[in-house]
């Protein structure tokens, strides 16, 4: 069990035995009352987002999870499919769970999977991806009021602000945290 002065933006941790990452931490303290700590957290089974505040003598359990290598196989609709690839299982997500990572899954793509008490969870990918451009506005000397910079469509469907050199049929990299242009692949 930890206290809450352990518990930090990104602390995965059980709260009413339902996995949760804390999205947001605000640690607080006034005149006589105890220490408190507002927290945003995501249910990593579900996708919903709960406000919970803790107090200064409250402890939470440490999410212990398993991290494994699946292989993206296809999507339909909004669910999406796997393939462990020690034992070639093969199991779904909903998109709700996955949330905005859904615009960096390429096909047979490998990545990182939570698993908690062997069922899966969600989905870890890795900070940088390659993508190819498959559409590009051209780029327009002179045009730089805004930065310098044009939005193109990748691989995924996915729309990324990119500097104007870039074309259909670069490969990129793309911070997959942050969603932005990271550099192009050599």
């Amino acid at each position: 069990m930890i206290g809450i002065t352990n518990i930090k933006k990104g602390s995965k941790i059980i709260y009413n035995e339902e996995p949760f990452e804390v999205i947001y931490e605000q640690h607080s303290k006034t005149g006589r009352a105890g220490a408190v700590l507002r927290t945003k957290l995501k249910n990593l089974k579900t996708g919903s987002i709960i406000n919970k505040t803790f107090q200064g003598s409250d402890k939470v359990e440490p999410l212990e999870i398993d991290n494994r290598k699946v292989q993206f196989l296809y999507s339909e609709k909004q669910t999406y499919y796997f393939m462990n690839n020690q034992n070639y299982e093969q199991f779904e997500l909903d998109e709700k769970v996955i949330g905005n990572s859904v615009d960096f899954l390429k096909e047979n793509s490998e990545i990182e999977v939570f698993y908690f008490k062997d069922q899966p969870i969600n989905i870890n990918l890795p900070i940088k991806m390659a993508f190819k451009v498959t559409e590009s506005p051209p780029g327009i000397k002179g045009n730089t009021t805004d930065g310098g910079s044009k939005q193109v469509t990748i691989e995924t469907g996915a729309k990324i602000n990119t500097p104007l050199f870039i074309k259909t049929g670069d490969i990129i990299l793309i911070n997959t945290e942050t969603k932005e242009y990271a550099g192009k692949d050599k």
